[in-house]
């Protein structure tokens, strides 16, 4: 029999047997309002009219004359349509002759006096009748009742031991076979392939414990033949963790550590087999070099780590490990792999040879600027007094010749200086020099910096500010640097007779600089990389590049001064370079 079966009959049952008793109750309840009724209905009624009677007798004089008799008359009629007891009607009969004599004007006083104790006494037999009959059918309706009682207590407890039984043992029917069936599971998660489930039943729960006895064969079949071969994967890729030079440490889903190499043993100075299977923010506790490595925004960050009696450096990356799941019991969606969360795992490169070269490239380049620098300004010095008319007049060649050579010079003291620049920014070493300065300071030095290029180029430099601007705390020097770098990219990229709007405005607490040309605009696809180092947009042929260095340099200047800088450009419509920097409080 089917489960779905069972339980409509199960409950079917119990709705039978609410109803059968519903009906009983219902039954006896109509059979003793009935009663009820009865006794209301006719004998209350009578002694209401018999009582009317004897107290128009008691407060008129005999014979009854105007009101009281037509009073008496209505009672008397109204008693003589509600006969319902036995001998009752003779009474009513002989009251009727006895009123008549009462009433009558031809009788003596003394036949009145007799006729009224006779009309009293016919009126107290009919009341007698009447409560004789209302405790008689009192009694009736009091054993009705009591037989109603037995009869609905007896059903009533049959009831509740059928309900009780159906309670008790229904329930089993399907939380046995369940209770069997999540054994037999939590067997299965500990690797117990051997369980079986047995059900001596024809119906789902049956063919639910043949699914799953195949499945435990097939489990058990399979970690027969594949244990082995999973035990020697996990082995050797364990050796190969182990063997790696770079640290490395494993986590699960519960941050629990599952391994950790030899490297990082030796770095973080912890022990294997004590680490593993600990929570490892716990660990991190005592630990500030695991702290940081936990720590979510360490990722690709440079490390200085004391070990092997040096300092080394490490770069950390974190790998978040996914595995797939398949779709449990849906063969036709085995396909769709869904992958959830197995761990994290943590990877320390070390980087000090490259570190070390990194150094070494930056004081070479350091060294060589500086050295280049004296003899470029010397070269300068030297083409100032050629050009001086004091020593001699130069033809138009030559003085073209010293022109090129002038700009050359210059070309090569401005990537001098950058060379110089980086440097001081790669090794850390930004000096800065801040102090409470007005942002048109910073405009004006620029402008008037750059005033003779503009004008020899016909561009016109036009400033727009807002009145009042609070002060900034900045490095002069190196923020006045970033603006005229601004001005002088977007005057080689200007077009002669054009315009370069300067643009001072403060927007939610920053004081924003802003130098918008009107030139060719820049391509989508070299935007983001314009403040990378070294990294120059393909001269078009009319405009030199310079040396990929100034943007760097600029946003490393700005940034460290907690302010911001990007770029914005349209293809036809020129480029605008801002950079924001906090007002002072």
């Amino acid at each position: 029999m089917k489960i779905k079966t069972k339980l409509r009959l199960g409950f079917g049952f119990l709705f039978v047997i609410i109803m059968a008793f519903g009906a009983m109750g219902i039954y006896y309840i109509n059979r003793i309002s009935e009663s009820s009724k009865v006794i209301l209905k006719d004998n209350y009624e009578t002694l209401r009219y018999t009582r009317a009677m004897e107290e128009i007798l008691n407060e008129h004089n005999v014979p009854l004359k105007g009101g009281a008799l037509k009073t008496f008359n209505s009672n008397f009629l109204s008693e003589s349509r509600n006969v319902t007891e036995e001998g009752e009607s003779e009474e009513v009969l002989a009251l009727k002759e006895q009123v008549k004599i009462l009433n009558s004007s031809t009788t003596s006083a003394t036949g009145r006096d007799a006729a009224l104790r006779r009309v009293r006494k016919h009126l107290l037999n009919i009341e007698d009748l009447n409560m004789q009959a209302i405790v008689r059918k009192n009694n009736a309706a009091q054993e009705s009742v009591n037989k109603a009682a037995a009869y609905l207590g007896l059903i009533g407890s049959f009831t509740f031991l059928i309900l009780f039984t159906f309670v008790v043992n229904f329930p089993g029917y399907v939380a046995n076979p369940i209770r069997e069936l999540s054994e037999g599971i939590r067997q299965i998660s500990r690797r117990n392939y051997k369980q079986r489930l047995h059900f001596k039943t024809n119906d789902e729960f049956a063919e639910l414990a043949a699914s799953f006895n195949e499945m435990a064969s097939r489990l058990d079949e399979w970690e027969n033949s594949s244990l082995a071969t999973i035990r020697s994967e996990k082995l050797r890729i364990e050796a190969i963790i182990e063997n790696m030079h770079d640290p490395i440490i494993g986590l699960n889903e519960k941050a629990e550590v599952l391994f950790i190499n030899k490297a990082a043993e030796n770095i973080l100075n912890l022990d294997q087999q004590k680490t593993t299977g600990q929570v490892a923010t716990e660990i991190a506790a005592g630990n500030d070099l695991l702290r940081t490595i936990l720590d979510k925004n360490a990722n690709d960050r440079l490390l200085k780590i004391f070990a092997n009696g040096k300092e080394s450096f490490f770069s950390m990356e974190s790998r978040e490990i996914e595995v797939p799941a398949y779709p449990a019991g849906d063969t036709e969606r085995a396909f769709q792999v869904t992958s959830v969360p197995a761990g994290t795992v943590y990877i320390l490169r070390n980087i000090t040879e490259f570190k070390e070269r990194d150094e070494a490239k930056t004081n070479f380049i350091a060294t060589i600027s500086h050295e280049l620098k004296t003899p470029i300004s010397s070269i300068k010095m030297s083409l100032k007094l050629l050009k001086d008319q004091r020593v001699g007049n130069l033809n138009g060649e030559q003085d073209e010749l010293i022109s090129h050579i002038k700009d050359d010079t210059d070309r090569l003291l401005k990537i001098t200086t950058e060379l110089l620049d980086l440097s001081q920014v790669e090794t850390g070493n930004i000096q800065l020099n801040l102090k409470r300065t007005h942002p048109l300071e910073i405009v004006n030095y620029a402008i008037e910096a750059m005033r003779f290029q503009s004008e020899q180029k016909g561009v016109q430099l036009e400033l727009i500010s807002r009145h009042h601007l609070p002060d900034i705390n900045i490095d002069t020097e190196k923020t006045a640097w970033v603006l005229i770098n601004f001005l002088s990219n977007a005057l080689r990229y200007s077009s002669e007779k054009s315009k370069i709007i300067i643009q001072l405005n403060q927007v939610n607490g920053e004081i924003e600089f802003s130098v918008k040309d009107f030139g060719k605009g820049i391509e989508d696809q070299y935007i983001q990389r314009l403040f990378d180092r070294y990294f120059q947009i393909p001269a078009d042929g009319q405009n030199k590049s310079g040396s990929g260095l100034g943007l760097a340099i600029s946003k490393e200047f700005i940034e460290a001064q907690n302010g911001r800088i990007w770029v914005e450009s349209a293809l036809g419509e020129g480029s605008k370079f801002s950079f924001a920097i906090p007002a002072a409080g």
